[in-house]
């Protein structure tokens, strides 16, 4: 029979050897992400300027330069010509402000930090009509530093319950163009007044330079111009609302006091979309069939995480960690048929806690 300072002795010995235990998993975990961020960056240092930065600005040059076309298409009698008016318009709406707003809020689009700062306040002020300070505190201080965090980043923003999931899914994003500029207006509060001043003019700017455009190239009426701006800035609301939910709800979330490491919170609480050409080019790789990626990796452009996502694929798996992907129609699926478990009844922390 042991004595109480044998046990003692017996006990700490136990206790020492769990804490030395943990040290060298938590050591072997910062060492995965530690090693896939050297491949990748390696990868970056032997990519071209035009394979970092040059194919996605192209991108978004050629949705500007298209913009022309489309305000002289939409003056058409013809119908075959208008309705490709709108299509051409649509499709650069998208483009801009998705695409762009999502690619300057990371500062991907120059190495120049006050570039960053400009074309973030064009992209996100000026054509998404939407506070840049924000978005980008929205999207990258919180979104990607909390990835699926409850009451952090879990993609609750997105939420709202009562709503049926018919209206939900297929109706109400068609308001994301009206909704976008007042939850803008409510995002002001605690700037300065020239930030505020800044945005304002900013999104009016943006607002105004299209109506006129349509008023005056196009030669539409007032009620016509303004129809017209509705149906653009709409033509990509469900699939721009679908993805933002598909990638992370219904996943592994997480505690905010008791969260994995960065390379099992990234990969068991993102999920990628297959290849789709028309979401892939509009909203960019990033979004769509690389977000696994980008969330482990957000300051890649989006033509660079479709050139890592190999590397990074084949890694993970050698590794034995996640690497989610499915299919758009089956994501919809699953929120259409799970709508009240995954959008309203959300199960409390202790059921959402994922790998720890």
């Amino acid at each position: 029979m042991q004595s109480n300072p044998e046990k003692r002795r017996d006990t700490a010995s136990r206790d020492g050897e769990g804490h030395r235990d943990e040290a060298q998993a938590d050591a072997e975990r910062e060492t995965l992400m530690m090693e896939l961020t050297r491949l990748v960056q390696k990868s970056v240092r032997d990519s071209s300027w035009w394979e970092r930065r040059g194919i996605d600005c192209s991108i978004l040059t050629a949705a500007f330069i298209s913009l022309p076309a489309g305000f002289l298409l939409l003056g058409s009698s013809q119908p075959l010509y208008f309705l490709s008016g709108v299509l051409m318009m649509g499709v650069a709406h998208a483009v801009i402000t998705v695409k762009g707003t999502h690619l300057a809020s990371h500062g991907t689009l120059s190495e120049s930090p006050a570039w960053a700062h400009f074309w973030a306040v064009f992209f996100i002020e000026v054509c998404g009509s939407f506070s840049a300070g924000a978005g980008v505190q929205a999207h990258v201080k919180m979104h990607h530093a909390y990835t699926n965090v409850i009451g952090l980043g879990d993609s609750s923003t997105w939420k709202i319950p009562f709503l049926p999931r018919c209206i939900y899914l297929f109706i109400a994003p068609l308001a994301v163009p009206i909704i976008t500029p007042i939850v803008a207006i409510g995002q002001l509060k605690g700037q300065s007044p020239l930030q505020i001043l800044r945005t304002v003019l900013c999104v009016c700017l943006g607002f105004f330079s299209q109506y006129y455009l349509l008023r005056c190239v196009s030669g539409l009426s007032c009620s016509s111009a303004l129809l017209l701006m509705f149906l653009c800035r709409a033509m990509f609301s469900l699939p721009y609302i679908h993805v933002n939910i598909f990638q992370h709800i219904g996943l592994p979330m997480f505690s905010p006091t008791n969260r994995p490491k960065r390379i099992y919170q990234m990969t068991h609480g993102v999920l990628n979309l297959p290849r789709n050409p028309l979401l892939d080019w509009t909203f960019g790789h990033s979004l769509i069939s690389c977000h696994v990626e980008h969330h482990l990796f957000p300051f890649l452009s989006d033509n660079m995480c479709l050139k890592v996502k190999p590397l990074v694929s084949q890694y993970l798996k050698e590794k034995k960690l996640p690497y989610h992907e499915d299919a758009y129609i089956s994501r919809l699926s699953l929120f259409f048929h799970r709508y009240q478990e995954l959008m309203v009844f959300a199960p409390p922390i202790t059921e959402l806690v994922g790998i720890q």
